[in-house]
């Protein structure tokens, strides 16, 4: 299986001298590469941070997500939480989304965030997100990969079909939930270390490879304390992981002290309005060293504000003229790609949308 080569079977203890003998190769060819030169540490020379830090970003999503994490400044990902978000979140020119599963629940299922949506749902939503511009990085939440690690696999395989640039995985049990509820639950750290070692050899074994960026999530901190999470997140980084997410850091304190435990791996907060997170403003996360900071329900919330109040406004006045706002059809439409499709209908020789 390609790629398998840069990936030596580990556990979460230290190495054992016939591990060690056995992945030798593996430590040589990272030392010349100017990897890490522990046998238990996963490292591709291929995607070395440093082989992304020059150049025009690329128009494949994932290889310019690397670019991003690899060049100054923050990535900020609004959630989106179907075309309508997507397209808003494109034209406030945001250069990267996030496809929240809490949101994708919702807006596909009209359910709460509690493991309901299969990964047929989230990769519909992936699929339908990422056509609108191939160029734009979709970071999707992948919930806990959908079983064993053959179904992580299958998990990142569609994934990457979709468009996805990346995707993050978690330690939560199978009948998750959001990670800003009570109650969670997590499986051990090899479970987690398994799932993670399953995205990356899935990864790394797409013919002709794949920049596809894997991001380990823990929700442990809430559950076992933040230094088994910052263990756990540690343990991913040495599996493979190419981005570190500790959900629910509580101060920013703690979110700069995983920064600083962590380093040098990216790092990812996550931001929901009342949440345990505090709202941190994406410069206030850059300042304490985050490398890309989530909105997760910044679409889907403000969607049931409105709607519930033009739909308020409907049954009270009997229109809705108001909260139309004097958008007409035609300006709707033009949000959603109008003009795209009447400019490539005439470069086609088509005449169907001449008058619109």
């Amino acid at each position: 299986m390609p790629g398998l080569e840069y990936f030596p079977k580990t556990e979460a203890a230290p190495a054992s001298s016939s591990r060690v003998a056995e992945s030798s190769h593996l430590e040589s060819q990272e030392t010349l590469n100017g990897g890490p030169s522990r046998p238990d540490v996963y490292y591709n020379p291929r995607l070395d941070p440093k082989n992304y830090l020059e150049g025009p970003l690329s128009v494949n999503a994932a290889t310019r997500l690397r670019q991003m994490l690899a060049r100054p400044g923050i990535v900020v990902a609004p959630g989106i939480c179907d075309g309508i978000s997507a397209r808003c979140a494109i034209e406030a020119g945001f250069d990267c989304m996030y496809q929240s599963g809490a949101a994708t629940t919702a807006s596909r299922l009209g359910q709460p965030d509690l493991a309901i949506a299969t990964l047929n749902d989230f990769v519909g939503a992936a699929q339908m997100v990422c056509s609108i511009n191939p160029s734009v990085p979709v970071i999707a939440d992948a919930d806990t990969g959908f079983g064993g690690p053959a179904n992580v696999a299958r998990t990142v395989r569609q994934y990457i079909s979709a468009g996805v640039a990346g995707m993050h995985i978690e330690d939560q049990v199978q009948t998750k939930r959001c990670g800003h509820l009570m109650g969670k639950q997590v499986v051990s750290r090899e479970e987690f270390l398994t799932r993670i070692r399953a995205a990356v050899i899935a990864r790394d074994s797409i013919p002709g490879g794949s920049d596809f960026v894997v991001i380990g999530r823990t929700d442990s901190a809430q559950v076992l304390g933040m230094e088994e999470a910052i263990t756990r997140l540690k343990l991913a980084a040495d599996a493979g992981a190419d981005v570190c997410f500790i959900e629910g850091v509580k101060t920013a304190e703690l979110l700069r002290s995983t920064v600083a435990a962590l380093a040098p791996k990216p790092v990812l907060v996550n931001v929901i309005s009342g949440g345990l997170t505090p709202s941190f403003t994406y410069p206030e996360a850059e300042k304490l060293g985050a490398k890309i900071i989530i909105f997760s329900l910044v679409s889907c919330v403000a969607m049931v504000h409105s709607v519930r109040a033009a739909m308020q406004s409907l049954k009270k006045t009997g229109t809705d003229f108001s909260s139309a706002k004097g958008m007409d059809p035609k300006s709707f439409f033009e949000v959603m790609g109008l003009n795209e499709v009447i400019e490539l209908d005439a470069k086609a020789g088509g005449s169907a949308f001449a008058v619109v």
